[in-house]
């Protein structure tokens, strides 16, 4: 097959700092290609990844991000460039509605973010000529009015990942500051638990400022430390060493890669089952799903009981690039036939 591959503008491909969107981009693309397809991104200039690559914007647009123009621009330019492939994999919002100007076209879109009222509206207009992958059974048991071509999960390459040991003795919160994620919950379990946390948080917007100088920021001391956002390698460093993963999540998150992350580096995770975490996290074997921050506080006293093999094997075993491409594919191939 010819496939193309339309990125988001935000963020290069692969991407450099936060990006979980564009990791998924990149890997989904660079499977594409080993599995023997013809592959081109459509991404931002400054992306680096291992496929033949187009773009109209130089560099991402993170600055502007949600702003119409840039993305309309970016997805123009796309489609002009995408002619004549078989598949056009489109991860922008924009994309599968201009996608009606080029009725020719085989486009599937995955829809990333949340089944909001604002998404539900657009993709209930398309959805019937531009198939959609859900990434989650809870993200897709939100809108059971709209079809969904397929549940994927996403996966990740397990070879990239370091597995340690979690000999850093510390916690680890990793992903934005944002009330929704839960780092305020984090330090709070922590501190109850008397363990030391590290944060290593997304913090550019100003309601992500304003919610750490009120939430985070007053309580961070010697033992919970916040560490700026990291780059793509410290993070694997930070997810190896860390005893656990706190991810005490408030909202119906669509997946959450940041726990399978911590998985491929045989570190447990700790959550709320909202959203897709009981889809991830298996209680009592890869980690504790918690009904609240005092049980979280109990559990932390709980993870040395888990086998960090187990975690690790959740991804060799299913949450891998391998199988999420193969599924990929497989959708890809009945919808052309």
């Amino acid at each position: 097959m010819r496939i193309a591959v339309i990125a988001p503008p935000w963020a290069p491909i692969p991407p450099a700092l936060y990006g979980g969107i564009e990791l998924i981009v990149d890997e989904l693309a660079r499977g594409f290609q080993a599995a023997g397809h013809e592959v081109v991104l459509f991404a931002t200039g400054d992306s680096t990844s291992e496929v033949p690559t187009k773009w109209v914007l130089d560099k991402a647009q993170g600055h502007r991000i949600g702003v119409a123009v840039p993305e309309l621009r970016h997805v123009m330019h796309a489609y002009e460039a995408v002619q004549g492939y078989d598949i056009v994999h489109d991860h922008t919002v924009l994309g599968p509605i201009y996608a009606e100007r080029y009725p020719d076209l085989n486009v599937v879109t995955t829809i990333h973010g949340p089944f909001n009222d604002e998404l539900t509206d657009i993709y209930a207009r398309i959805a019937n000529r531009v198939p959609i992958i859900a990434i989650s059974h809870d993200q897709r048991s939100h809108v059971p009015d709209i079809p969904v071509a397929r549940v994927i999960h996403h996966g990740l390459d397990p070879s990239a990942f370091p597995v340690g040991r979690g000999d850093g003795g510390y916690f680890l919160f990793l992903g934005r500051m944002a009330p929704e994620k839960g780092a305020h919950r984090a330090v709070e379990a922590a501190w109850k638990a008397g363990v030391p946390l590290l944060l290593a948080a997304k913090m550019r917007e100003p309601w992500e400022l304003e919610y750490f100088e009120t939430y985070v920021k007053p309580y961070l001391n010697d033992d919970i430390r916040y560490l700026g956002e990291v780059p793509y390698q410290e993070k694997l460093r930070l997810l190896a060493g860390a005893r656990a993963l706190l991810n005490p999540i408030r909202w119906a998150e669509p997946f959450g890669l940041v726990m399978v992350e911590a998985l491929a580096c045989g570190t447990p995770v700790l959550t709320f089952p909202e959203g897709a975490a009981p889809e991830i996290v298996e209680d009592g074997k890869t980690g504790f799903l918690c009904r609240n921050i005092a049980e979280m506080a109990e559990r932390i006293g709980q993870v040395d009981q888990l086998d960090r093999t187990l975690c690790r094997a959740a991804v060799d075993d299913y949450f891998c690039t391998t199988r999420m491409v193969a599924e990929h594919l497989d959708l890809f191939e009945d919808l052309l036939a």
